[in-house]
């Protein structure tokens, strides 16, 4: 098995630039490849030189009501584009309208989206393999075959219509490529994006509009000609010394004497993240990977992996105009840290107008009904181990060459036809989840499709409970370096046509190509065939107009 798999990682080196400053760190866990720019120095981006923006944000094609409620439909292209990350050079970024990251889709609860993803992508890999795709909307629970699953692609001149229910409480989530062994260079060459859910709940309680901003941060790292310098080859981690956020690196960001929420996603492909503000002022988070946490919480700093979103507050209203404060980075063990990696923006806070903010920091959040509570669905916090019906324990470590869960790997689930399966609970089945991290060396950000999880224990912490940042419903879990975490879980598949095969993998996607992932079924295991059951179709109408909604003003 190691030396089949092996052999395919090695056919699939060189879908981007390879090489340029690349070089083999040492770790605790053997080595990562680490990238450091091979940039001339007038080429060299500068920290806190370019100015902040946002994504722009995807406007619906059509949209209407009928028998099931209101629903829209979108278009993305993936395709080839260039943009000027690095001063006096461009870069080919493969992204979603060609952009990276991709346009940010606004759902509102309730409405059911169509999202028509056209692969577009006509450029050839260095290795001569077509450059596949798989959409995953990361955090959406999703029917199997609209999932996002590893071996469902889409080749060049198709197209798949993704479905996505957003029944759920309002969150923030992420979509991203997810093609099996191509899902690391995918990601870190342009296909990822935000896609952010809302609810009554959440908009009353939160800041909205122009004081709701998203940063999605990631690293990279270029080769000289501006090309992206990317290798593998250690199957550990790659890493970047270039730190970007919405695509900008180091960006300064205007902000006004106001309580901004940030909507914070770890987008890098292996690199973890604490951070913190330079003055060393609290942060209050209010939400996590599945949404709004009961209790907020001032942190002045908290660890972040691949993956995982966390929504905070920062309040600007008690600094004079011109006071510039940074978020930083304070990194964590077996990260490859660079010269300016411990820098992430700027904020720059200018004279406001109007009233002043009437904003009051929350106490406590309202996280409003649990949706299909009808069916027995509940709210994680009402979670409680004695309502498990099973325990199972998901161990991830490096064998052969190969990193595992529970000694298997994906590999193992396409030998067995795709039936291979941890575990098969039933629709609102309650489970305990025990996941361990026996590679010792390096961390582990475990994410389990479909669910909204609860941390109920950890086993690196000094009275055992879960990181105050945790105390929320979540998707992705950090396992630290020899670390245990047990994570209660509620299987909500929504109303009709329950079931189907789910995936759970490490999100540094270098670990999930090499082959971190398996997968467990609900319900029925035949219903709803991730590969089948929805197949793309040839597209003749790649290129579609693209509507983008309204903006904010530069640097804000």
């Amino acid at each position: 098995m190691a030396h089949g798999n092996l052999s395919r990682r090695n056919l699939l080196k060189g879908a981007l630039a390879m090489g340029g400053g690349g070089l083999i760190v040492a770790t605790a866990g053997g080595s990562v490849r680490a990238a450091s720019s091979n940039l001339p120095a007038k080429n060299m981006p500068v920290p806190y030189t370019n100015m902040f923006r946002r994504p722009p944000v995807l406007m619906p094609v059509a949209e209407g009501v009928d028998e099931k409620g209101p629903w829209q439909r979108y278009r993305v292209t993936q395709k080839a584009g260039l943009a000027a990350i690095a001063p006096g050079l461009t870069t080919t970024v493969t992204g979603y309208n060609g952009i990276f990251p991709g346009p940010t889709i606004k759902a509102k609860q309730g409405t059911r989206i169509e999202l028509r993803v056209a692969n577009a992508l006509t450029i050839q890999r260095l290795n001569g393999l077509p450059f596949n795709t798989v959409t995953h909307l990361h955090g959406s629970a999703s029917l199997p075959q609209y999932d996002g699953y590893a071996n469902d692609s889409t080749a060049p001149g198709y197209c798949k219509s993704y479905k996505y229910p957003n029944w759920q409480p309002a969150r923030t989530l992420w979509y991203h490529d997810h093609e099996h062994g191509m899902t690391a260079e995918n990601v870190y060459a342009g296909l990822a994006a935000m896609y952010t859910l809302s609810d009554p709940y959440e908009q009353a309680q939160l800041p909205q509009g122009e004081f709701d901003v998203p940063l999605v941060v990631s690293d990279i790292a270029f080769n000289a000609n501006g090309s992206l310098a990317f290798d593998d080859d250690s199957h550990e981690g790659v890493m970047g010394d270039i730190i970007l956020v919405n695509g900008v690196p180091w960006p300064k960001m205007k902000v006004k004497p106001r309580v901004y929420r940030f909507r914070v996603l770890a987008a890098a492909i292996s690199r973890s993240w604490r951070f913190t503000l330079s003055n060393g002022e609290p942060v209050h988070m209010v939400a996590t990977d599945g949404g709004l946490m009961p209790k907020p919480v001032a942190l002045k700093s908290w660890r972040h992996g691949v993956a995982e979103r966390y929504e905070i507050l920062i309040d600007f209203r008690k600094y004079k105009p011109g006071t510039r404060i940074e978020l930083r980075n304070l990194s964590n063990k077996n990260n490859v840290d660079f010269k300016n990696t411990d820098k992430i923006m700027q904020f720059e806070v200018v004279a406001g107008s109007g009233p002043a903010d009437p904003y009051v920091m929350p106490t406590t959040l309202d996280c409003g009904p649990q949706p299909y509570a009808n069916r027995g669905a509940l709210h994680v916090d009402q979670l409680t181990p004695a309502m498990s019906k099973a325990r199972r324990k998901l161990s991830v470590e490096r064998k052969h060459g190969l990193w595992t869960i529970n000694g298997e790997t994906w590999e193992d689930v396409q030998r067995s036809g795709f039936k291979r399966v941890l575990g098969n609970p039933q629709p609102y089945d309650v489970e305990i989840w025990d996941l361990e991290n026996r590679s010792g060396g390096w961390f582990h950000p475990l994410h389990i499709h479909l669910i909204d999880g609860k941390i109920i224990a950890r086993d690196n912490t000094s009275d055992g409970k879960p990181y105050a940042w945790e105390e929320g419903a979540k998707d992705t879990f950090y396992l630290g370096e020899n670390e245990t975490v047990s994570v209660i879980m509620q299987f909500i598949t929504g109303d009709g046509n329950d079931g189907g095969r789910y995936m759970t993998h490490c999100h540094n996607l270098v670990h999930e190509d090499s082959d971190m992932m398996i997968q467990f079924a609900v319900g029925d295991a035949t219903l709803n065939d991730p590969i089948s059951s929805d197949r793309p179709i040839s597209d003749g109408e790649l290129e579609q107009p693209v509507t983008y909604g309204p903006s904010y003003p530069l640097g804000t």
